[in-house]
């Protein structure tokens, strides 16, 4: 059974997509080390974007979803297919604040509120699509359903949660957008507006024991709801040692060339995964000849 479903209610006035994101979150979590908040604010933004990419169209294509705050956790950086897998990072992971006034993990002060969410969609063509709105919260999903009204015209209720464990390991991680369709009546938006207001969070879901699914079945209670796609999303990072070749390839040859006249090894991390990829002077020197031949 997959973790990443998309759906449509039957009489097509509209689209839904929800994910159980526990197992992506907690993978992040781990490769980066990252503290509670932290977690939080990174889990949130990998749950939004594996979401987004299955609205993409082909498999070619792939969506950047970028929220910079200027927080002290900086940028949060996330990519994800058009089968929801993806990676990201956050770019302070040891950032950490008090608790907001209610007692929850305080993302908007971990990210920040004087900034922007950029959305590049990679689609294929010559020039990627790219949408950028400023932030109104810093707790994302408020951000995101901002994003997709104003950069695409598109109506969106936005649910993220991340709950952290007595031992900061992650609990719970999902979400859920609905997107009404052209067809809507005011009728059936009230009708969504009263249930999202009235149902548990995203994380009291989940730990009911409520598939992405039944989330979708409580939002849209009074709809009837049809299942399209259903995916077993994950978190991978696409980095290789070639990947990296090219990367350092593209510095160009001054700068390789004086790489290899310090005659050190260097080593460059992915900074999606965290692993590490080591070149030797003489590999180096191999990298300046394929630079000196475009």
């Amino acid at each position: 059974m997959g973790n990443l479903f998309r759906a449509i209610t039957t009489d097509g006035v509209v689209r839904a997509f929800a994910i159980d994101s526990t197992n992506i979150v907690e993978t992040a979590r781990a490769i980066h080390n990252t503290s509670p908040t932290a977690s939080a604010a990174l889990g949130r933004t990998l749950t939004a974007a594996s979401m987004m990419g299955i609205m993409l169209k082909s498999e070619t294509d792939s969506v950047t979803l970028k929220i910079n705050g200027g927080g002290i956790g900086g940028t949060v950086l996330t990519v994800s297919d058009y089968t929801g897998n993806v990676r990201g990072y956050i770019q302070n992971p040891s950032a950490e604040v008090p608790l907001n006034s209610r007692g929850k993990l305080d993302v908007a002060g971990i990210v920040g509120t004087d900034g922007f969410v950029t959305v590049i969609k990679d689609l294929s063509m010559r020039e990627p699509y790219v949408g950028q709105t400023p932030i109104v919260s810093g707790e994302i999903a408020e951000d995101i359903t901002q994003y997709f009204v104003t950069s695409e015209q598109t109506p969106t209720v936005c649910a993220l949660g991340v709950l952290i464990d007595r031992d900061c390991t992650v609990k719970r991680a999902g979400g859920y957008i609905i997107q009404p369709l052209p067809l809507i009546t005011d009728e059936e938006i009230t009708r969504i507006e009263t249930n999202v207001s009235s149902i548990e969070s995203v994380t009291a879901m989940l730990e009911k024991g409520l598939t992405p699914m039944d989330m979708l079945t409580r939002v849209l209670d009074g709809f009837e709801v049809e299942l399209l796609d259903e995916y077993d999303a994950s978190y991978k990072c696409r980095c290789s040692r070639e990947k990296v070749e090219r990367a350092l390839v593209s510095l160009g040859k001054k700068d390789l060339a004086e790489m290899v006249a310090e005659n050190k090894p260097i080593e460059t991390g992915c900074q999606f995964c965290d692993k590490k990829y080591t070149f030797t002077s003489d590999q180096i020197y191999k990298l300046l000849q394929r630079a000196l031949k475009k």
